[in-house]
């Protein structure tokens, strides 16, 4: 049943690709242009709740033609974790993961497709995946409406156990409009339905049940996921450009699933200009869920029930952002062609509260112990050469 329906709603969405595609070439009048050469240098680091994650990436886009665009794309990361979840039943541990992206975008008058082709790999996941992507400016360049699909397959293992082996696999189809309402404002929607299947849950992660037979009143067993799991999510943005060349915009989020999860967030963000060259950025981010229906921090004995969870992000939780950026436009004299090149540093803040997952690590006793909470300094450092 449920590879009959997950293959039902890939044919669903490949069938509203072809007919949007067709739709909104008709309505082209006028050609439009791909974006300029660009090349990017990132270097990215994550702090907080005992975990590690930075490392570079690099994009570099080039076209062959008016028409035709390639993109490639590496990303490294190098992941060192002692965070509550792993030094309450496990050691710390380091990994690396490499993840590499190459994409074909090909325009044709006012409408652009592409097709991007991904791979992840660790040492214990591989992910590989693809993506169809649609869109077409319309009605005098006002309004742009898009269309994507994806495709994704996993190879789960787990490190010392090689007999271990799962396999997930995830579809993902998107749409969205985007629409100039005045001079001054614009404003969109988009929508994405996600079905996941498959071994869903992480192989080294366990939950807690109450065990009166232990000198420690509590043991350990293997969390149970099920093995579907259907989201949807809606966000709507909005931009106002202000006379000084200001912009403030807004954006709020959505989101549910089969797993009883319901979160939504919602941003405010300012940007400022100072002088010809430089502009910064502030924002603030509100994001809260409930928690997935066989979530539990102590579970009153084992196999309580048929699934399992403790994951803290499957928990009841929110977090708060706040973030600050600054963008430089360089020197003529550095870029090349009629557009500027630019360097950009940005610095989020984050606050995360959980509101039934407990510190299992603090005093207070198996249950008893406090509410686990911490904070983490996202950077993000980058520069993008047009050429």
């Amino acid at each position: 049943m449920v590879v009959v329906a997950v293959t039902n709603f890939i044919n669903k969405g490949v069938k509203l690709l072809a007919v949007l595609l067709v739709s909104m070439t008709s309505l082209s009048v006028q050609a439009a242009v791909l974006d300029p050469d660009r090349a990017d240098v990132l270097y990215h680091s994550y702090e907080g709740g005992g975990m590690t994650i930075d490392g570079p990436s690099v994009l570099l886009r080039k076209k062959t033609s008016e028409s035709v665009a390639f993109t490639a794309y590496y990303y490294l990361d190098s992941i060192s974790s002692a965070s509550v979840d792993v030094i309450s039943t496990a050691s710390a541990y380091t990994e690396k993961r490499n993840e590499g992206q190459f994409g074909v975008e090909y325009l044709h008058d006012k409408t652009l497709m592409s097709f991007n082709l991904r791979q992840s790999d660790e040492d214990d996941y591989l992910a590989q995946s693809f993506s169809i992507n649609v869109s077409q400016d319309t009605f005098g360049d006002l309004t742009n409406l898009n269309l994507g699909l994806s495709y994704g397959d996993n190879e789960i293992k787990r490190n010392g156990d090689d007999l271990f082996e799962e396999q997930s696999e995830q579809y993902r189809i998107r749409a969205g409009i985007n629409q100039i309402l005045t001079r001054n404002l614009t404003a969109s929607i988009n929508v994405e339905a996600i079905a996941d299947s498959g071994y869903l849950n992480n192989p080294y992660r366990t939950v807690r049940y109450v065990d009166n037979s232990v000198p420690s009143g509590v043991a350990y067993q293997a969390e149970v996921y099920p093995e579907t799991r259907n989201s949807f999510a809606a966000k709507l943005s909005a931009s106002y450009f202000l006379p000084y060349r200001a912009a403030l915009f807004f954006h709020y989020r959505h989101f549910n699933d089969s797993w009883e999860i319901t979160a939504s967030d919602v941003e405010l963000g300012y940007r400022h200009p100072l002088g010809d060259s430089l502009e910064l950025e502030f924002k603030v981010r509100y994001y809260q869920q409930t928690q997935a229906e066989f979530y539990s921090d102590l579970f009153p004995y084992r196999d309580a029930q048929n699934y399992l969870a403790r994951d803290k992000e499957l928990s009841d939780f929110s977090d708060i952002t706040y973030g600050i950026g600054i963008t430089y436009q360089l020197p003529a004299s550095v870029s090349f062609g009629d557009t500027r090149s630019e360097a950009s540093l940005q610095w989020d803040y984050i606050d995360f509260q959980y509101n039934n997952f407990r510190d299992p690590t603090a005093d207070g006793g198996v249950g008893n112990e406090p509410f686990y909470g911490f904070s983490a300094n996202v950077i993000r450092a980058f520069v993008s050469v047009y050429f």
